[in-house]
């Protein structure tokens, strides 16, 4: 708030030099004095406000008005403006250092606090310094929030976090004009023993998943060759087919030396086969 502004200084200034022109040169001093009083006064009675503030008037102790935004008139000397409200959204940043979680952990917390004056007459006459009070409510309320969580509900679900926040900084913060718009936990800091023993955890337990898909998938392993067991005990033609696409694959890399028993040579032979198939028919 400027208490003094160019417009007002300059029309101070042009009735100054019209109440000195009136005196010296037409020597009206009735016309004189008057105007060079005016200009006196025009500074401490036209005053300015920007667009985001609203000016507190006070007249002889009481409120008198909320002035603002633009140019507003006040009598000098009864009138004067005890603050300013600036109503643009604003910041505070808040932390948390050594705080106990419910499961009583040490972390220090980062907090960014927005909130925006909606009335300026209480926020001018409820409290003295609402900046500064919003500061420690919201230091005071992070530490509650922290004490009243588990570690892992704090780092997992800060969305939550702010939510309770923004609730209950704003409940406290309503009766002074002020509202509390958001809260954004920005960092959780964790010791740095704390952080190993929670790498070591979160590595052990992946560890543990790895180990459960693999015995999974040894099970869907062993079930699906013992259905295929069961389909080569009924045709044992079906196997040694099998038995010479293995060997085909094998072989199809070259400078591969392949050992292969005579049996196995035997019992790969077509007219084998083909007897073998007729041994299985005059059986069935």
């Amino acid at each position: 708030m400027r208490s003094v502004n160019a417009p007002a200084v300059l029309l101070a200034g042009l009735l100054l030099l019209a109440g000195l022109a009136s005196i010296v040169l037409l020597r009206l001093l009735a016309v004189g004095i008057p105007l060079i009083l005016l200009a006196v006064l025009v500074p401490q009675s036209l005053l300015i406000a920007d667009q985001w503030e609203k000016a507190v008037v006070l007249r002889l102790g009481r409120l008198k008005a909320i002035k603002g935004p633009g140019w507003f008139l006040i009598v000098p000397f009864i009138d004067r403006v005890t603050v300013v409200i600036d109503q643009r959204i604003q910041t505070t940043e808040i932390n948390a250092e050594q705080a106990l979680t419910k499961d009583t952990v040490p972390v220090g917390v980062d907090a960014i606090v927005f909130w925006q004056v909606h009335d300026a007459e209480r926020a001018a006459l409820e409290i003295t310094d609402y900046m500064r009070a919003i500061q420690r409510v919201a230091q005071t309320s992070l530490r509650e929030t922290i004490g009243a969580s588990l570690l892992s509900t704090l780092l997992a679900e800060r969305r939550a976090a702010d939510e309770r926040l923004k609730e209950v900084i704003g409940a406290k913060t309503k009766e002074w004009g002020v509202s509390c718009l958001s809260v954004e936990i920005r960092d959780v800091a964790i010791p740095i023993g704390l952080q190993d023993a929670m790498s070591r955890q979160a590595q052990a337990e992946r560890e543990k998943e790895a180990r459960i898909i693999l015995g999974s998938a040894e099970l869907a392993v062993a079930e699906q060759f013992r259905l295929a067991a069961e389909a080569y005990a009924g045709n044992p033609v079906a196997l040694q087919l099998r038995a010479m696409n293995i060997i085909y694959e094998t072989t199809k890399e070259r400078g591969a030396t392949i050992l292969m028993p005579t049996s196995m040579v035997d019992a790969m032979n077509p007219a084998g086969l083909a007897g073998l198939a007729a041994a299985l028919k005059s059986t069935s």
